[in-house]
This record gives structure tokens, sequence and C-alpha cells, in this order.
């Protein structure tokens, strides 16, 4: 019989058939939110949490501490939750109320602070202390080595490795690193594609990093190509995924389809896979389903 760890992954990847204006190429959905804690994060967070645990550097007499934007922190709660861990998330106060009482209901501590800058910050400086351990996703290989094991195997199979281009919003960026490493070493010539917002934009889950804050996980050598996407671009096109195809998605997984439709409009044919990285009822208390 299964337990919630393994429902994580497997999630169904399917076709844009409306929205897309190009008949020659095919544009796929991984549909992130079916995780059982409602977001890709799910992934990272149980190979960060449970690699830890296999190397011996937490245990239940240790608290872990994260910085977080709303769906890493969820997933981790979930994850402590059944490992019976203690966990502090760390977030900032801007983010929806439905994510601080997620992550609540899951027995995590929230603390909220300015920006997502100085909830790093604050989570690096407890996370040095005696009796915390940082879970970091913004440094920690387990981050995209959940999706080199997991996410990209899935897209390969289920494409009968057709893929041609991989889209992904950059937050973290683990989920274009780990997918990035897999999918070239099945064809090198599969183009990877990341998605961040107009210097302007606020897209949740999707960042422009200063130099100083980008993550070390991040390799740009293995990006082919990075598109930026407006805020104005990410909510319409998170809208017309509810209402024409009946994916109920995240603003974030609106850029990442607003990037894989400017693209298709370039290619003669091919298989574009981008990650709808959340459900929409995270963003319920938000605007970007208002006034529609």
């Amino acid at each position: 019989m299964n337990n919630i760890i393994d429902c994580i992954g497997n999630t169904p990847l399917v076709e844009i058939r409306r929205i897309n204006p190009n008949p020659r190429v095919s544009i796929l959905a991984k549909l992130e939110g079916n995780n059982p804690g409602g977001s890709v994060k799910d992934r990272a967070a149980l190979n960060m949490i449970r690699s830890a645990m296999e190397r011996g550097e937490v245990n239940k007499n240790v608290k872990l501490i994260e910085a977080t934007s709303g769906n890493t922190g969820i997933a981790l709660a979930m994850i402590a939750a059944i490992y019976g861990l203690e966990i502090e998330l760390v977030m900032p106060a801007s983010s929806t109320r439905e994510r601080t009482l997620t992550m609540e209901a899951y027995g995590a501590t929230v603390t909220l602070l300015d920006s997502i800058e100085v909830c790093r910050d604050y989570a690096e400086e407890r996370g040095s202390k005696p009796g915390y351990f940082l879970l970091n996703q913004f440094a920690n290989p387990d981050n995209f080595l959940a999706h080199y094991k997991t996410t990209g195997p899935e897209i390969w199979r289920d494409t009968n490795q057709q893929i041609t281009h991989f889209v992904s919003s950059m937050g973290t960026t683990g989920s274009i690193m780990g997918n990035s490493m897999f999918l070239k070493e099945q064809r090198a010539g599969i183009q990877i594609v990341g998605c961040q917002p107009t210097e302007e934009s606020s897209i949740p889950g999707i960042r422009r990093w200063p130099e100083a804050y980008l993550p070390k996980i991040y390799d740009a050598s293995r990006v082919d190509r990075v598109m930026d996407v407006s805020q104005q671009h990410a909510v319409s096109m998170a809208r017309r995924l509810a209402r024409e195809e009946g994916i109920f998605a995240g603003m974030s997984s609106g850029g990442a389809l607003h990037c894989a439709l400017e693209l298709a409009a370039e290619l003669d044919e091919g298989v574009i896979v981008f990650i709808a990285c959340d459900r929409g009822d995270r963003y319920l208390s938000s605007d970007l389903f208002a006034d529609i």
C-alpha cells in the first residue's frame, strides 16, 4: 500500500490544444500541481530531506530551516511532517495567505519577513547555529538531482523520446538544471529554455536574481536560451490555461507557457514540454484570477 511519498512524481503530461496556434508543433504541459503537496517542489523537498537523513545530517534532534517563496515551504512542511521533523519556514510577508496556512496545517513554524533576499539571509544566519540544519535549496545539489532522477526520465518516457525543447521558469533553478542534465545525456540536441521576469515584473516562483543571490546550483552552460516574460503575459496565460485548456495553474506556469508559445511560433516542427509548476488555488486570495 502506498504512503503519500509514493504519490510524488509520475505526474501527467498533457497536450495544449486550443491555445497552441502551430499545428506542426506539440506543446505539452507537465502537470506538477498533481503532486500531493500541489507543486513541482515536492520532488526537491523529498530528495533534500531524505538524502540528508541518509547521510546522517538530519534527525529528530535537529530543527530544519529554509527560506522559501511558498511552494518549497509547503512541500518541505509536508515531508517534515511525514518524518516527524521540526521545521521553520521563512517567507516574504507578501506571500498569499493560503501558503502560510498550508505550512502551518502541516505543523511548520512560519516566519514572515520583508523579501526573499532578507529571508535567505535570516535562514542562513540561523541555520549556522547548533541544533539547526539549513536545507538551502539555492545551493543544495539534492534540489536539482531530484529532477535528474525523476522528472527528466518521466518526460523522456512520456514523449516516447521525441522531446525537442524543454521550457521551465527559473526560481531556484533546480528544475531546469536537473532536467537539462538528464535530457542532454539522452540527446544533446534537445534545447533547454529558461524563463525569467522582465525587469519591471513580479511573478511568484520566477526570479531575476541580483548577482549576489544567484543560486549556486545554477550553471548557465546548461541553458541554451533564456527568455523574458512580463507579468502581464504570465497572468494572461495562466487565465487562458484555466478557461481554454481546463488547467488550473499559477502565474509561473502561465509565464512558461507564454515562452513555449513564442518558441513554437519560430519552429517548423517539434515537441515542447513546459513545467506547469503548481495549482491555481495557491493564488485565490491574490488578483491572479480576479475580474476575469
